[in-house]
């Protein structure tokens, strides 16, 4: 089944946040506006503006297992992500990636190995899962790693 298919909600409860990318390449991170890597930000925005014009989209989905760093409400991540990042990609809702909670689109996305090895539970705030055209995932990124890292670069490019 195609990771686009999964029924989750953008951030203002607009229902099917990911079936309008279908066919697109798209770059899933988990993300929180009080995290050290929060400045990652930045990159996921200008990797999303570089290159939307040819299928591509950046999903930021707001997490708050990982030290209750995205405490916030709906409104209060937007305004956020909006105003201090510029963030044009879209937002879903609030949600769980590990543990009993777990989101169905976590667990379609975790099964798959990173550079590392690592598969499973989610690490922390701001790992990357890049989903090609078809819905599958071809890549798994640590949170460590830069949303303009040469590797990330490579992948999406070959995707696209």
């Amino acid at each position: 089944m195609s990771i686009t298919a999964t029924p989750i909600a953008r951030l203002d409860g607009t229902p099917d946040a990911l079936g309008p990318l279908a066919g697109s390449v798209v770059l899933v991170v988990n993300v929180a506006s009080k995290c050290g890597l929060t400045p990652q930000y930045t990159g996921l925005e200008a990797l999303h503006e570089r290159y939307a014009d040819r299928g591509f989209s950046v999903v930021g989905v707001p997490c708050n297992q990982f030290l209750g760093q995205e405490p916030g409400t709906a409104d209060e991540i937007q305004t956020f992500c909006s105003s201090t990042y510029g963030v044009t990609f879209p937002l879903t809702e609030k949600i769980e990636v590990n543990g009993p909670g777990q989101h169905p689109l976590y667990a379609a996305l975790t099964p798959v190995a990173d550079a590392e090895g690592h598969t499973g539970d989610i690490r922390w705030n701001f790992e990357k899962f890049l989903v090609g055209r078809d819905g599958a995932v071809v890549a798994r990124f640590a949170p460590q790693v830069e949303p303009e890292a040469p590797e990330l670069v490579a992948a999406v490019e070959a995707a696209l």
